[in-house]
């Protein structure tokens, strides 16, 4: 089980062959690694399935490998056009998942050295378009952990800045927390060839490009999102996961937030953030273990309509009636009064 979405293993993988999963999608989230959080947003499992297995199609369409197999209804697996009703479970090619171990206190990925297919590759890549307040790419550049030129600026950005070209970051996936790494980096602690990274790359500039595509059709600014990858058995390139969902992208509105940026932006005002950020500085790994206090619930109104807001923009991104909700539009102007933004 994760934070978000349940793992049932149909078939297990072995060291050469994939084996196959269904990934339920629960209306858990969560936000700041923290794990599950103490609401459950109504609809939301649906809503990311649906929106998912929409865009994973579609990058089929264009040539792109992926781990995805359709989505479960009446056990039987099936494309989005075979369905009436939005379902909450997508079937997988499954990858194994290779931990990296804990050696005091720092990460040995020495066991990609050794592996060489049918695994998740241990790291999430990040395109930004755009550089929101809240980008990590302020704090990073402040701290003297990111300098500009790893980024191809010349000089410093201004919060909400569009970029010429995306840039594309990249982080660990398998640590307690999840650490940025440059690329020389990444490739080292995944074991990866050159043309390896170039090719995750090529293939996460197709995704964004996708997911901007269809979403700036909403009048929806897509200014940053994640993609994860994996080898299959023979060592052939996979987009798995999934994708272009608000939980995975960053889509603004009238720089209203469309995505989980929404629980966010009431998070950074509590108690428990500012215990979760200190915790964080002082270990990187068991910080967890550090913070006191727990989250407190969302308020009541603010959590309907981030029910609404993921089934709205499931609706609307796809094409499809699936849920009965206002206009996306209307969910974001009563986020905008709760938040007061």
């Amino acid at each position: 089980m994760g934070s978000v979405k349940d793992l049932v293993v149909l078939r297990k993988p072995e060291a050469g062959t994939p084996g196959v999963g269904c990934f339920t999608f629960s209306d858990r989230y969560s936000v700041f690694d923290w794990g599950e959080m103490p609401n459950h947003i109504a609809n939301k499992g649906k809503a990311l399935c649906i929106i998912g297995a929409y865009f994973f199609e579609k990058a089929e369409e264009m040539g792109i490998n992926t781990h995805y197999l359709g989505v479960m209804q009446d056990n039987q697996s099936k494309r989005l056009t075979e369905i009436k009703e939005p379902v909450n479970s997508l079937k997988i090619r499954l990858l194994r998942v290779i931990k990296p171990e804990i050696r005091g206190n720092a990460y040995d990925y020495s066991v990609y050295r050794r592996e060489t297919s049918n695994f998740l590759i241990p790291l999430e890549v990040i395109y930004r378009n755009y550089l929101p307040a809240g980008s990590s790419v302020f704090r990073r550049l402040k701290e003297g952990t990111l300098r500009l030129e790893d980024i191809g600026l010349d000089k410093m950005p201004s919060p909400g800045q569009k970029l010429e070209k995306p840039i594309l970051d990249v982080s660990t996936k398998l640590e307690a927390t999840d650490r940025y790494v440059d690329w020389q980096e990444a490739q080292s602690v995944a074991g990866l060839t050159r043309e390896e990274v170039e090719e995750i790359k090529k293939v996460t500039l197709q995704v964004n490009e996708l997911v901007t595509k269809k979403t700036s059709k909403l009048g929806l600014v897509h200014e940053d999102g994640k993609v994860e990858f994996g080898f299959d058995e023979n060592r052939n390139l996979l987009l798995v996961d999934v994708f272009g969902t608000p939980d995975e992208c960053r889509f603004t509105f009238q720089d209203i937030p469309v995505s989980k940026e929404v629980a966010r932006i009431f998070y950074r005002n509590t108690t428990w953030f500012r215990e979760v950020e200190e915790a964080k500085r002082k270990d990187r790994v068991r910080w967890k273990e550090l913070v006191r206090s727990v989250p407190p619930p969302l308020p009541p109104r603010l959590l309907e309509s981030i029910s609404l807001l993921y089934q709205a923009f499931c609706n609307e991104v796809t094409g499809r009636n699936w849920f009965s909700t206002p206009s996306l539009r209307e969910i974001l102007s009563g986020i905008r009064e709760s938040l007061r933004l």
